[in-house]
């Protein structure tokens, strides 16, 4: 795979999580449903209004984790960006089935019933509650995007740039030609390792024995004693 045929396919998978993450929060903080409560006596029926989050907190928690998990697939490499994929896979999964679980009827009724502890103590659902349709479609759509783009990052992820391939490449010692001593201190700072590309037998202290014109001073060579001379 070329590098831009990569950077294409992990730019695709992003957007899609991000959108996948932010269709879920929206849904869950949008209204859902309507009901009604009714209590003994001339009164009006009391509208009850149920919003994703008030019949499932599974939509918040995954959208939240799908954010994050877009800065995961980014740090992480190899068999953990498939880790990562599988989960989004499985959490986009969760969240369809609790969309549907939401919109059931039993569980509209038994949201609207739990309003009645803050009614009159005779309180009663009036009817079957009304089921919007947007937020539902939201959530469902957002939880296909995190199904997509999990099963995509768990086939593919691997061969994405990241983070992690970047920082190895810049950690690798880089060869270095030290001309003076003042280079040599430099590149040990910048990192470099001056014996990679040094000649055999060469050695930092040899370089950094240089002169100012970038010539090597030879090493002092052993001398045998000459005893001087008799006048």
């Amino acid at each position: 795979m070329s590098g831009a045929t990569a950077r294409r396919e992990y730019g695709l998978a992003t957007l899609a999580l991000a959108a996948g993450a932010g269709l879920l929060l929206a849904a869950s903080g949008r209204h859902w449903a309507t009901g009604g409560l009714t209590a003994p006596g001339p009164v009006a029926p009391l509208p009850v209004d149920l919003t994703g989050g008030d019949l499932t907190g599974a939509l918040s928690g995954i959208g939240w984790t799908g954010l994050a998990a877009i800065a995961g697939l980014y740090a992480a490499r190899g068999w953990a960006r498939r880790a990562i994929g599988l989960l989004l896979a499985l959490g986009g999964a969760t969240a369809l089935a609790a969309t549907w679980t939401a919109t059931r009827p039993d569980t509209l009724l038994a949201a609207v019933a739990e309003n009645t502890s803050d009614a009159a103590g005779a309180a009663q659902v009036a009817a079957q509650p009304q089921l919007s349709a947007l937020g539902p479609a939201m959530a469902a759509a957002g939880a296909l995007l995190l199904v997509a783009a999990g099963l995509w990052s768990t086939a593919r992820a691997p061969a994405w740039p990241g983070m992690g391939t970047r920082y190895d490449r810049d950690a690798a010692p880089r060869a270095s030609r030290a001309e003076t001593p003042s280079d040599l201190w430099r590149s040990l700072d910048a990192g470099d390792d001056p014996t990679l590309d040094a000649p055999e037998g060469a050695t930092p202290e040899s370089a950094a024995r240089a002169d100012g014109d970038g010539a090597a001073h030879a090493p002092p060579t052993a001398r045998s004693a000459e005893p001087k001379e008799k006048t």
